[in-house]
């Protein structure tokens, strides 16, 4: 299917941003509201008005693609399991519900691997052929693409890196609960509790290290709001990432998403649009 715009939707623990977007990926307008407490239902219901403030009706608005919190089940849009960074979300039927409210074809995906969709297609990490996507915010999340395509892994799981252990406890709970998990130790509300990036970065990059043994990949791409900071953040995840990584890793591109947070409403935005073209799911 050619032609029309495409709307898309990032939901987080704080804020749900919504966009209109072409097919090569420009965001067109864009909006954004804080995260309404209440569960499932509020959130949906504020999201689909954030919509209607972009001019969602009357326009050529093809499709809807929505980058949620937790495990998703691909074939039902429904949110399988998620912690409490978004209270009352574990069951939330994310596609069905709004289908309903916009009369649209509804594409869901995880938050971070819509984020790492839309920077292999159209942002840090294309060119690259295995990528490892960071996006460090409310949470600490992670994806893999490989050719461009998301890899799922198994169980809905590939990438994913909030529960790794580390060797300090957090200062905040990770969304599962436990202290001792890079979530706790290395996330924005992490940072904000010790005003210390250099030191949150310094542990990501330590973390890394130890899953690129595992994962091998040609690149990272950091992104999510903390990656804004910049160099300082950056700096530290790249510096600790060298010390600790095998030699052969060592001169792995560490980069910040292109996209910025713009990214996870762009890759599903494009993932939605790939889903209407017929292509298979990825």
């Amino acid at each position: 299917m050619s032609g029309g715009a495409l709307a898309a939707l990032d939901i987080g623990g704080t804020k749900i941003a919504a966009a209109l977007v072409d097919r090569s990926g420009t965001v067109l307008r864009r909006g954004r509201v804080p995260t309404p407490a209440g569960g499932g239902d509020a959130v949906l219901a504020a999201a689909a008005e954030l919509l209607d403030g972009l001019g969602l009706a009357g326009s050529d608005v093809r499709g809807l693609g929505v980058g949620a919190p937790g495990v998703i089940d691909p074939d039902t849009g429904r949110v399988v399991s998620a912690t409490d960074v978004l209270p009352g979300w574990a069951g939330t039927p994310v596609r069905e519900t709004l289908t309903a409210l916009t009369g649209l074809p509804v594409t869901v995906v995880n938050d971070v691997r819509a984020m790492a969709y839309g920077e292999a297609r159209a942002g840090a990490g294309a060119g690259h052929h295995r990528v490892l996507h960071v996006s460090v915010g409310t949470g600490v999340g992670g994806a893999l693409t490989t050719g461009g395509d998301l890899d799922h892994g198994a169980h809905g799981t590939a990438g994913e890196l909030a529960h790794l252990l580390v060797p300090e406890r957090g200062p905040v709970p990770c969304g599962c609960g436990r202290r001792d998990h890079l979530e706790a130790a290395a996330s924005g509300p992490a940072i904000a509790a010790t005003g210390d990036a250099p030191r949150a970065g310094a542990l990501l990059g330590r973390a890394l290290a130890g899953l690129l043994a595992v994962l091998d990949p040609d690149a990272v791409v950091i992104g999510g709001g903390v990656a804004q900071i910049g160099a300082p953040y950056l700096d530290a995840v790249a510096a600790a990432f060298r010390d600790e990584a095998l030699p052969p890793l060592r001169a792995t591109p560490i980069v910040p998403a292109r996209l910025g947070t713009d990214a996870p409403l762009v890759g599903a935005a494009l993932l939605a649009g790939t889903l209407l073209a017929g292509s298979p799911p990825v």
